[in-house]
């Protein structure tokens, strides 16, 4: 008997993922499940471009607002609870479809990574980010290289909290962090899609997606998250849009500048994206939505049924 099938859809932000997932899941009697790290907080609705009501109502979704802005949810909660999803969609007879730029959450759940299971120790993450904060991230990134060399090797040194929270693996579970993480593959067919555009075309995506944010109502989405007791520290709300709307309310930039500001830094994430599913690359079959359309699409995923 063959493993069922688990599509994955990956992508740059603002590519097209939501339009062609929507249409595969009303194709393949499917339900969608979010692999996006910004989704999961419940309230983060026009900033993460969450799915619409109207969208949700007309395909299944999973794994949106799933915690409050100042809960944590560990990569390995995300990683169970999508297996979970992925089972009870299996056992309806309905095809899972796993949806989202989140590169480290589609790791996780195509690669059946290895997590390890050591609980966040705030006074700990605390004193790493001081140290970080008064020698640089490069010192920071420099005491896991002392520890764990291969961890180090694997982590951009800018990506300050992902350094941190190998630090605390390895202090608190006194055991390098890589030698913690293993992959047990899920017992899966998996079909990698990727989406992508030329990135001239999908920078003007972008700056179109952020036009249309502020319009449907971000600064004010921002200022309830504020009013509601959130604190602008909170990882959920120094993220893109958020974090830049934050500082138009504190007055440290004028409106017209936090919006370019936006438009700027997601240019830049999407090439970070870009480089992360590379290298994917052989494994991942790529559809460039500027010369081909749905039906390429779903013609190869049909060819995997």
């Amino acid at each position: 008997m063959s493993h069922p099938l688990l599509i994955a859809i990956v992508g740059p932000t603002a590519v097209g993922k939501t339009a062609i997932s929507l249409r595969l899941a009303g194709d393949l009697d499917g339900e969608i499940i979010s692999a996006d790290s910004r989704q999961i907080y419940r309230g983060l609705d026009i900033g993460t471009d969450k799915a619409s009501p109207a969208q949700q109502a007309q395909v299944p979704h999973h794994l949106l607002d799933v915690v409050a802005p100042d809960q944590v949810l560990t990569l390995a909660q995300y990683q169970r609870a999508a297996y979970a999803a992925i089972d009870e969609i299996h056992a309806r007879g309905r095809q899972p479809l796993l949806v989202g730029g989140t590169g480290l959450y589609v790791r996780a759940v195509l690669e059946g990574l290895g997590i390890p299971e050591v609980a966040p120790d705030e006074p700990l993450r605390l004193e790493l980010e001081a140290y970080a904060a008064s020698h640089g991230s490069l010192a920071l990134h420099a005491r896991l290289a002392a520890l764990d060399p291969t961890a180090a090797a694997a982590i951009d040194q800018r990506n300050v909290r992902r350094v941190i929270r190998a630090l605390e693996v390895c202090l608190v579970a006194g055991r390098p962090i890589s030698e913690l993480q293993t992959a047990a593959p899920p017992p899966y067919r998996l079909l990698r899609i990727g989406l992508t555009r030329p990135r001239e075309a999908l920078y003007a995506r972008i700056d179109q997606r952020v036009d249309e944010m502020m319009a449907r109502g971000l600064l004010a989405e921002t200022q309830r998250l504020l009013d509601a007791g959130y604190a602008p520290q909170l990882p959920a709300l120094t993220g893109l849009g958020y974090r830049q709307m934050i500082q138009y309310l504190h007055g440290e930039l004028d409106y017209d500048a936090a919006v370019a500001t936006i438009k700027q830094q997601t240019h830049r994430f999407v090439r970070q994206q870009s480089t992360w599913f590379r290298l994917d690359a052989p494994q991942i079959a790529w559809f460039d939505l500027q010369e081909v359309g749905y039906e390429a699409v779903l013609a190869h995923v049909t060819s995997a049924l």
